[in-house]
This record gives structure tokens, C-alpha cells and sequence, in this order.
């Protein structure tokens, strides 16, 4: 590994933002990974590192921290390579809003959120914080079907949009009307021409033979 990729930043000749990403590093190094964090800052400076401020705790209290649960996990600073792929997601986001028809789709937005390191608790609340001014309101009024919208609750715990239902698509139904008319329509109808016709034909036959019989008489 090179220097940069020890500080956990992109190659830089801001000195601040070297010294910002060895205190942010120093803070849950072991021994080994302080020197390793220290020749990193020399290689990419060129001197050593000004005193960490949070060095003058113990090295064994910050061992010790290190062995507990770091229930504040989700809010420690993004360091250079944590901003880049927010960005790189932001971007792919908003390309995908761009598509009708992709954008219905639960599987790439599972593609592109769950895709680590994305899937990271920091990095979800900071890409959560750029896109719910858009996203949210898209996923409550109806814009995503259900899957989508209950994906991006759950994901970026946006509480209610998770719940939502997914609507009954009224155009997988047949039309009501017509099939309320055929059953309104009594079947014994389409029985009743040939036997009225028949009847017709009866008298016709009855009446011709009836006035024959008169004419002869």
C-alpha cells in the first residue's frame, strides 16, 4: 500500500487535509499501524506529523476502545475515499431518475445501493441526506411502484415509506361494465328465436290450409 492509500485519502498537496486524515486514522491505530500511519504522513509531506491531540490518551484506553461496540459507527467523518463514492452513487442516482422505465426497476437500485462500500452505515446517511430531498417525496406520492418505494424505506429507514401498498393496476382487470351487461342478459334469450320462428311458420302453414278449405267450399 502506498502512503495514500494508509491516510485513506486521494493524492493531495493540501497539508491540512493530510494532517485531518492522519489524526482521523490515528485515532483507532494499534502500535504497528501508528508507525505505519506516521511514515505514511512523512512520504506524502515530507517531515514528520505535528502532535495528534488525541494522542496524549493512553494507547491501551484507545485498544480498549477499539474491543467496544461503536454504537456511533454511523457518524464519524468520510475520509477522501468515502466522499468519492458517495458521489459516484449520487451521480448513478440521478442517471437512473433520468429513465422511466429503469428506474421501476427494484433490482438496479438494489444493484447500485447495495454495492459495497455504499452499503455502509456512514456512507448511507450521507447519500441518504443528498437524495431524500428528491427521492423521498418520489417514493410517498406514488412515482415508484410499491417494491421501489418500500426498498428505499427500508434502506435509507425513511419511516412510512417503507409501508407503503402496492395498488391493485386496474388495467389487469377486464371491463367491469361489459361483463355486468352479459350477466344482466337472461340466457334463456338465445333459445327463443328458433321456437318464435317456428311458431310464425306454424300459423302461416295453419292459415294457408285453413283458407284453402274455405275456397273449396
Amino acid at each position: 500500500m502506498n502512503c495514500w492509500e494508509i491516510l485513506g485519502i486521494e493524492p493531495t498537496g493540501d497539508r491540512r487535509r493530510i494532517q485531518d486524515a492522519y489524526e482521523q486514522q490515528l485515532k483507532f491505530a494499534s502500535a504497528d499501524e501508528a508507525r505505519r500511519l506516521e511514515q505514511a504522513f512523512r512520504d506524502a509531506v515530507g517531515e514528520a506529523p505535528a502532535p495528534a491531540p488525541t494522542r496524549e490518551e493512553p494507547l491501551a484506553s484507545l485498544q480498549a476502545e477499539d474491543n467496544e461496540p461503536r454504537d456511533n459507527a454511523s457518524e464519524r467523518p468520510l475520509d477522501g475515499n468515502d466522499g468519492q463514492v458517495v458521489r459516484e452513487v449520487v451521480i448513478q442516482v440521478k442517471a437512473l431518475l433520468n429513465d422511466p422505465v429503469r428506474s421501476k426497476d427494484v433490482g438496479i437500485w438494489k444493484a447500485i445501493l447495495n454495492e459495497p462500500p455504499a452499503d455502509q452505515a456512514p456512507l448511507r446517511q450521507e447519500i441518504g441526506q443528498q437524495l431524500e430531498p428528491q427521492l423521498r417525496p418520489m417514493a410517498e406520492n406514488g412515482t415508484f411502484p410499491a417494491p421501489v418505494a418500500q426498498f428505499l424505506g427500508d434502506w435509507f429507514n425513511w419511516f412510512g415509506v417503507e409501508q407503503v401498498q402496492e395498488l391493485p393496476d386496474e388495467h389487469s382487470y377486464p371491463d367491469r361494465d361489459a361483463a355486468e351487461a352479459q350477466e344482466e342478459l337472461p340466457p334463456q334469450m338465445v333459445n327463443f328465436w328458433p321456437a318464435i320462428i317456428g311458431w310464425i311458420v306454424g300459423l302461416a302453414i295453419l292459415a294457408t290450409l285453413f283458407g284453402g278449405m274455405g275456397g273449396g267450399g
